[in-house]
């Protein structure tokens, strides 16, 4: 353990964490203990206050709880509505657009979450077309080779800060900055980068982000979130919608929708309020801590990582450049799922992903011990063949 590492201070905010080797915050990241505080003040609020608690907070809420989020992704107060998953936030960006113009492609690449790139082929019947990027290494996508399929034909580019298999870190700002000159707008996904790596959607001129507390942001599941660049929302009108985006909900008009001006105009049905009161902990502990923080040691913890699983013989799928790597470290081995499940049986939690091999995701809460152990106990099952 570094004698400086003060971050160590929150493990006993995490109860699981006296339990297991938790190295799996890139899938769900701990729960913290101030969760079932959060998830019992919506109870009692229900319980005290029944239909008056949506006038209390709980109207308000999706947006109110996205300004927990804006500085976290470098946005403003107001800018940021909570959504149930990011496939419901992708779609609707996706409702937003018409497919049936001259510019009507969707550029996506091969290493993007499989959710969104089902939801992007959906589009096929609507007009869409469809550009993939493949991935040449299996680790990240050729930059040159993503710019160069951006065109004048490109409406939407959806890509992955942070590849969901690998960790390489995109080049979000080179995107952001071609599908500007093409005309074409950018949906970032960074589910995989918000509360691990530093994230500014305003210096990048990003047109869209979405993401969710699900993972590094420690929020549990039902918590994305939807950024929209506020030059850009008014003239936006997502056909996937509901009362919540209507400028005067309670008037119960039927018609033509008359949409509101700023996040809500974004939102639909009615919200998953217990889910954002169980989001809440987390994001109040990585606002206290701060990205830059826990980047700052995510990086010396990977590379830390990378040279113990090498120093064992096994291959990482990682980016060679420190700059490229995100939080987590896939480290394959023949029989790699087999080890995975090993693994999670004696309270080593890790994942496994095709392609990939076994992800292991330090996170702000992981001492250095905790390295060195699981990589000692991956050795450990492949000599004793305990797979």
């Amino acid at each position: 353990m570094m004698p400086d590492d003060m971050l160590l201070k929150w493990r006993p905010e995490f109860p699981i964490l006296q339990k297991c080797t938790y190295l799996i915050s890139n899938s769900l990241g701990a729960m913290p203990q101030a969760a079932y505080t959060a998830l019992k003040e919506y109870a009692d609020a229900w319980s005290s206050r029944g239909v008056e608690a949506w006038s209390d907070s709980w109207w308000e809420m999706p947006v109110r709880m996205g300004d927990l989020v804006a500085p976290i992704i470098g946005a403003n107060p107001g800018e940021v509505s909570f959504h149930p998953n990011v496939t419901i936030a992708e779609a609707i960006v996706l409702s937003c657009f018409d497919f049936r113009g001259p510019r009507r492609k969707i550029v996506l690449t091969d290493m993007d979450f499989p959710s969104v790139t089902y939801l992007c082929h959906a589009q096929k019947s609507e007009g869409a077309e469809i550009c993939i990027v493949r991935s040449e290494d299996g680790i990240g996508v050729d930059l040159s080779r993503l710019l160069d399929a951006i065109d004048e034909r490109t409406l939407l580019v959806p890509v992955s800060h942070v590849l969901f298999r690998t960790a390489c870190v995109m080049d979000a700002e080179a995107i952001v900055r071609r599908a500007r000159e093409a005309g074409a707008y950018v949906v970032l996904d960074v589910y995989q980068s918000a509360g691990a790596v530093p994230v500014n959607v305003k210096e990048w001129g990003v047109d869209f982000a979405i993401g969710g507390c699900l993972k590094w942001l420690c929020g549990g599941p039902g918590a994305a979130f939807l950024y929209v660049r506020p030059e850009l929302r008014a003239t936006l009108c997502p056909r996937l919608t509901g009362w919540m985006a209507h400028r005067d909900p309670f008037a119960f008009q039927i018609g033509d929708m008359q949409f509101r001006d700023d996040a809500f105009r974004f939102l639909n049905g009615t919200p998953q309020i217990p889910c954002l009161y169980g989001a809440r902990p987390g994001l109040e502990i990585v606002g206290k801590i701060g990205v830059e923080a826990i980047r700052e040691k995510s990086r010396r913890q990977v590379a830390r990582l990378i040279e113990l699983a090498r120093g064992e013989g096994f291959t990482v799928n990682v980016p060679e450049e420190a700059e490229r790597r995100g939080g987590t470290v896939a480290v394959n081995t023949p029989h790699a799922y087999e080890i995975s499940r090993e693994l999670v049986r004696r309270q080593y939690l890790v994942d496994f992903r095709p392609g990939a091999g076994i992800r292991i995701s330090p996170h702000f809460y992981t001492a250095d011990e905790e390295l060195e152990a699981v990589v000692q106990e991956i050795r450990r099952i492949i000599d004793t063949r305990a797979f």
